[in-house]
């Protein structure tokens, strides 16, 4: 369960900002049969534009009517681009609807040959400031992938507004620009996001090298059962679990069956404050916040949890972030003592959680946590 602040701070930087983290690509039936652990490394911008292809090729070929586009024949398609860019790189819909918005404002979604100084593209981006070459930044898939990289670098992005959030990425000499586009980004994402491929055509899952991989699922034998950073997944679809990922024969039978019931709600909308007592039902607030999944898991199990992340992180015993273990609480956002987001550890190097509103329980990987844990306790 989260709890919303007002304050922002420590977000700009000097110039644009570049972020180097793994791709996670949407082949997930094909992981990759070794486990990394390492930090994040480059983005491979070519195994983006491949699943960026599947999921636009895999998709519905409807048309998309949103008022408020003056082109739509040259817009849509930059905007389906981006936005399956987002897909591809596992960006949950804000952040998708910030690309958007932020193109809205920079190009009019128009893949421009010119602009202020040498800004080019959709978002109006500089060779002269680390965006890339000319040419690569005129790629709509280049393009969107750097621009949801430095989104991804912006600490508690998903908690800022639309124009907080572009504005950090873009530094925009017209800050409040932003905000006036987010009605029509929102609208645009929701009338695209049916028409993508959820799967990219299962295409092969890019590594962090650029090497495809083998389609060897994680093992026990590689170590991978409860290690790794998940990352050798690939993207994982929302709501789905990832070819290859198996509950931990080895943990304790009350974990399994936690596991088991937080899986059960994957795709099921989020919901602040609600109970997850019936995520799958028409009420509301039957469904889960991050919270009250990690409790309904483990009264699944016979462990009873307290109700919130200010509480649950007093809850059995503090762990290691560095050997977590399946059924581990995880807790990110706020501070150790308060901590405004919590997943559960389900091996193999991922986490289920129920992100924020907008988004559905899913699974994260541990490398796109790391950085940000604040508190492990170990409940079983």
């Amino acid at each position: 369960m989260k709890k919303t602040t007002g304050a922002v701070v420590g977000l700009f930087a000097s110039g644009p900002l570049l972020l180097a983290v793994p791709i996670l690509a949407i082949g997930a039936g094909t992981a990759s049969a070794s486990c990394s652990t390492g930090d994040a490394q480059p983005v491979d911008t070519a195994a983006v534009a491949s699943q960026v292809k599947a999921i636009l090729d895999g998709g519905d070929k409807g048309a998309v009517s949103v008022p408020g586009l003056d082109d739509p024949a040259d817009q849509v398609p930059n905007a389906k681009t981006i936005q399956a860019t987002g897909v591809a790189m596992n960006i949950p819909p804000r952040g998708q609807v910030v690309a958007l918005a932020t193109a809205l404002q920079e190009s009019g979604l128009r893949n421009l040959t010119y602009g202020d100084r040498d800004s080019l593209g959709l978002f109006q981006q500089r060779p002269s400031q680390g965006w890339g070459t000319a040419n690569e930044i005129l790629d709509p898939v280049h393009s969107s992938t750097k621009f949801y990289e430095g989104l991804q670098k912006v600490s508690g992005w998903q908690s800022l507004s639309v124009t907080q959030a572009a504005q950090a990425v873009q530094r925009s000499g017209f800050p409040e620009a932003y905000a006036k586009w987010e009605p029509l980004a929102t609208a645009l994402q929701k009338a695209i996001e049916p028409l993508l491929s959820k799967t990219g055509g299962a295409s092969p899952s890019p590594s962090p090298s650029g090497s495809a991989g083998t389609g060897t699922a994680p093992t026990t034998a590689g170590g991978c059962t409860t290690g790794g950073d998940g990352t050798d997944f690939g993207t994982i679809p929302a709501g789905a679990v990832p070819a290859g990922y198996k509950i931990p024969a080895g943990a304790p039978p009350k974990v399994q069956t936690a596991i088991r019931w937080a899986l059960g709600q994957l795709d099921t909308a989020y919901q602040w404050g609600g109970s997850c007592t019936n995520s799958h039902g028409p009420d509301p607030m039957g469904r889960c916040d991050c919270s009250s999944l990690m409790q309904q898991a483990y009264k699944a199990a016979g462990v009873t949890l307290t109700r919130t992340t200010y509480t649950q992180v007093k809850e059995g015993k503090a762990a290691s972030a560095d050997a977590l273990k399946p059924g581990d609480l995880v807790f990110t956002e706020g501070t150790a003592d308060v901590p405004g987001h919590v997943g559960m550890f389900i091996g193999q190097g991922l986490i289920v959680h129920a992100p924020r509103t907008g988004d559905v329980v899913r699974i994260a990987t541990r490398a796109s946590w790391k950085s940000q844990i604040l508190a492990v306790r170990r409940v079983v």
